[in-house]
């Protein structure tokens, strides 16, 4: 039975749960297939959004 607690911002057991979804994604997901489509979007009518949204936040677009 689980337990019923809370954790708060930062949860441990969130965090660890992403952790496992993440690392399942990579290792049996259609990692291939969703990087076609990300690179199709940054081509697409939606780079200007994308490229806003990527400055906003910092992150910087792989070469």
């Amino acid at each position: 039975m689980a337990e019923n607690r809370i954790e708060g911002e930062g949860s441990y057991t969130a965090g660890k749960q992403y952790q496992k979804e993440q690392h399942k994604f990579a290792e049996e997901g259609p990692v291939e297939q969703k990087a076609r489509e990300a690179e199709e979007a940054l081509d697409g009518p939606e780079a200007e959004e994308l490229e806003r949204a990527r400055k906003e936040t910092g992150e910087k677009r792989p070469m």
